[in-house]
């Protein structure tokens, strides 16, 4: 026989407390009855002796201290999976919102299991998204956590359409691989577009969605991408896929936690965020990973935006300490009507060094790729001597770095959305802006590689 709690001490916010409670366990699903206003569910967040917190997931409208009975379920927050959530469109709790029934028998524990380092296998492969600037120079290595920086306003969602319709494995596992959309605290119309862009582009049938929207209680937000990671681990290390998890965003999400922390009256950090906001981000990028006895993979792109383009913020600052390497978007760049605007200069990717080269994109690509980032990198040298002395006072080579500047915007950064180049035509690309230099100036390319690729375009 259940048992259930008659009488609430306090709600408040999306939280209701109960006292007198024994053997409640933190993380717990509670089941609240509502007199008149149906079932509601709930998760113990906190406990402190037969005191117990309750974070109430539809919130807490309706609800008042005597209409209200609680049931402890003993199990923790729990989605139902199987192969046939390819296609599905889910809340943030995991349940299907796009017309169609689902069931399985199988439900996992959305909080998962923290990959132990001693299984990790060492990133390899790479993740072709056809974005030369991403391909090129800051290439995707399976199994990598890869955020992308953005500001309000720029072109971050249409980026993740776009990644997401392009993406695909070499090798002979293209039918083994897939993409794990989580979106958080969007707007319908957002919502909207990305349905309309995955069905237009024909790839529904291979990502999985978990929405969460603006209006929906800010507590699914806190739960949605743990149900796109458990998504994501099922397929990946119990199916064998290569699983990429795209989460949007996740400054919607640090918002959500700081608002629930305060509910709390937890004592604040950095900007009134919580001071654990580290640690829950990094149980969340750290489910990305591959591993000794499974042939799956996880890769993440988590994708945030910096409050007033500030990279300092709390939440950009400690996703950068907790992933390998970032994406960013410039507003320069998104000015010029640059699309997509990547800011090649500050972005990075740590794991691109041993994934990319002969065995895996061709054999030219780390020099060619570390020449094209030096000699862009010399142009902002350039352009800045031009401002104060003008542009015909600048040496004849100085001329030629302009020059390039302005072609490596144009050819290789700048693609229309529906645009999706390979990897050989990435490369091929680059070699056509180096032609604009001087063979002297290409000093981080061995010469054999000059001899079969930059000279014979000359």
């Amino acid at each position: 026989m259940t048992l259930r709690y008659l009488k609430l001490q306090k709600a408040e916010g999306p939280l209701i407390i109960l006292e007198g409670v024994e053997e409640a366990v933190f993380g717990e699903v509670v089941e609240i009855e509502v007199q008149g206003g149906g079932h509601k569910k709930g998760r113990v967040v906190q406990i402190d002796g037969n005191k117990v917190i309750i974070l109430v997931f539809e919130g807490t409208s309706g609800i008042s201290l005597n209409n209200a009975s609680v049931a402890f379920t003993g199990k923790p927050m729990e989605i139902s999976l199987s192969k046939d959530i390819l296609g599905r469109i889910f809340n943030g709790i995991g349940e299907p919102i796009d017309g169609a029934g689902f069931y399985s028998d199988r439900k996992n524990d959305i909080n998962g299991r923290p990959i132990n380092p001693v299984g990790r296998k060492y990133p390899r492969n790479y993740i072709e998204t056809g974005i030369s600037s991403i391909d090129g120079l800051i290439t995707l290595v399976r199994g990598q956590k890869l955020p992308l920086f953005s500001g309000d306003g720029l072109p971050h969602n249409e980026l993740a359409a776009q990644i997401i319709k392009q993406s695909r494995i070499s090798g002979g596992d293209e039918g083994s691989f897939a993409v794990v959309f989580a979106a958080m605290g969007i707007k319908h119309d957002e919502a909207d577009f990305f349905r309309r862009r995955f069905e237009l582009s024909g790839v529904t049938n291979r990502v999985v969605m978990y929405i969460n929207l603006a209006d929906d209680p800010i507590v699914e937000r806190i739960t949605t991408p743990r149900c796109a990671l458990t998504a994501a681990e099922y397929l990946a290390f119990e199916h064998n896929m290569h699983i990429l998890v795209i989460m949007t965003n996740m400054t919607s999400y640090s918002e959500a936690l700081r608002e629930l922390s305060a509910s709390r009256e937890e004592v604040p950090s950095r900007k009134g965020y919580p001071g654990y906001l580290y640690s829950d981000l990094a149980s969340l990028y750290e489910r990305a990973g591959t591993l000794k006895d499974s042939k799956g993979s996880i890769t993440q792109i988590p994708i945030l935006t910096m409050p007033n383009d500030d990279i300092t913020h709390p939440i950009p600052d400690l996703t950068g300490f907790i992933t390998e390497g970032q994406i960013i978007l410039s507003r320069d760049l998104h000015r010029k009507s640059i699309y997509p605007p990547v800011n090649v200069l500050p972005s990075l990717s740590r794991l691109q060094k041993e994934s990319i080269g002969e065995g895996y994109t061709r054999e030219d690509h780390p020099d060619v790729a570390n020449q094209v980032f030096s000699a862009y990198s010399h142009v902002q040298d350039v352009r800045s001597l031009a401002q104060v002395i003008g542009e015909d006072d600048i040496s004849e080579i100085d001329k030629k770095y302009m020059e390039f500047g302005r072609q490596f915007e144009q050819k290789l950064l700048n693609q229309s959305f529906d645009e999706s180049r390979s990897m050989q035509d990435t490369l091929d690309i680059m070699w056509e802006l180096l032609t604009v230099l001087p063979g002297a100036e290409l000093d981080r390319i061995k010469p054999e590689l000059l001899e079969k690729y930059y000279y014979r375009r000359e």
